[in-house]
């Protein structure tokens, strides 16, 4: 009887405890104000190459040097690209000047000059006829020969024939020009632009400047060497904006939100914290991934997510290891709004706690 009544007061001992744990780790739980989570800056680097083919001219960076969006990088020997351009709008000048020509029609002075001739070719075509009238009257009076005869009506016959074409050609000047000549010559200028853009764009592609804020990584070829679109020049590091790469476990997905502040700290600066948000969460899970250094087990799924940096002094750099503290419960920032502001990284006696922020 006495072991029963032992048993029964290990088991209600054992239901109180577990309960005990139960409750308080519902009740941790339901108070945790901060999520941990671990990972590296993420590595984002572009090789940058020409467009067209040519000798490399100038390389003006060095590596290490910290570029801009615009900075001219390299270029190449621009003697080719400009006899192109200067080629192209050359044709382009000509093929505008015969449009203007078309479009303009015939000039008042050679449209008299056309009058002139026609009236010459009308004076030339009565003469002739005359002649001809008066070799014909001798011819019947055996007065002239045949051969007088058939001369006077080739004349005739040439001059009004001239006097038809030189008409022709005023009633021509007259009017104008075809409307399919005028389309015709619209449509060579439209080609000719072309070649002009074509050709700016390549001397344009010729200059290679930077895409995006970042540190030059490498100078894979130097000025002399021959450059093509296959062969990078530069290999550049992108700095902005920088982000941690972090992975939050399935169970702590639904306390997590994008925009949330957060802090980022790094082995290499102690006592330092840079203060960011979280930009971005997988829509997608995946097995966490073998580099992560996380305390749950390696088979459990994950989602990725992003934890944007303020970074002003180039202090993060990329593949550096992180710590990623996310404020839980703290109001999202507002789309447009800038958590950077003017200080970025403090020291951790000065932070503010999320609470207290928002």
């Amino acid at each position: 009887m006495r072991f029963r009544i032992i048993i029964l007061l290990l088991i209600i001992i054992a239901g109180s405890t577990g309960y005990w744990f139960y409750a308080h780790g519902l009740h941790s739980q339901g108070t945790r104000t901060e999520l941990t989570l671990y990972g590296n800056i993420d590595l984002r680097q572009v090789d940058l190459a020409f467009n067209d083919a040519g000798r490399i001219d100038t390389i003006p960076v060095q590596t290490g040097d910290a570029i801009r969006p615009g900075d001219i990088i390299a270029t190449l020997d621009m003697r080719r690209f400009d006899a192109a351009l200067a080629s192209a709008k050359a044709n382009l000048a000509a093929n505008q000047a015969a449009l203007n020509r078309l479009l303009n029609g015939t000039r008042p002075e050679d449209i008299e000059r056309l009058r002139a001739v026609v009236a010459a070719d009308q004076a030339n075509l009565t003469e002739k006829r005359l002649s001809f009238d008066r070799i014909q009257t001798l011819a019947k009076q055996k007065m002239a020969s045949t051969q007088d005869r058939d001369s006077a009506r080739a004349a005739r016959d040439a001059a009004e024939a001239q006097l038809k074409a030189d008409s022709a050609s005023l009633k021509l000047a007259i009017i104008g020009p075809r409307k399919e000549d005028i389309e015709q010559a619209r449509a060579a200028v439209a080609a000719a632009e072309a070649q002009v853009r074509s050709a700016q764009i390549a001397r344009d592609d010729a200059v290679l400047v930077a895409p995006a804020q970042g540190i030059v990584r490498n100078r894979i070829l130097e000025p002399g060497d021959m450059a093509s679109p296959a062969q990078p020049v530069i290999s550049l590091a992108l700095t902005s904006p920088i982000w941690a790469r972090v992975y939050v476990d399935e169970p702590d997905l639904g306390l997590v939100q994008e925009g949330m502040p957060a802090t980022l700290t790094s082995d290499s600066f102690p006592g330092k914290t840079f203060n960011g948000w979280v930009g971005y969460i997988s829509p997608t899970a995946e097995f966490t991934p073998k580099t992560v250094e996380t305390t749950t087990v390696r088979t459990d799924l994950v989602y990725q997510a992003r934890i944007y940096a303020c970074n002003p002094n180039g202090q993060l750099r990329l593949g550096m290891p992180v710590t990623a503290h996310i404020a839980l419960g703290a109001k999202p920032r507002l789309h447009g709004e800038n958590p950077c502001g003017s200080e970025t990284t403090t020291d951790k006696s000065t932070i503010t706690k999320p609470s207290q922020a928002h």
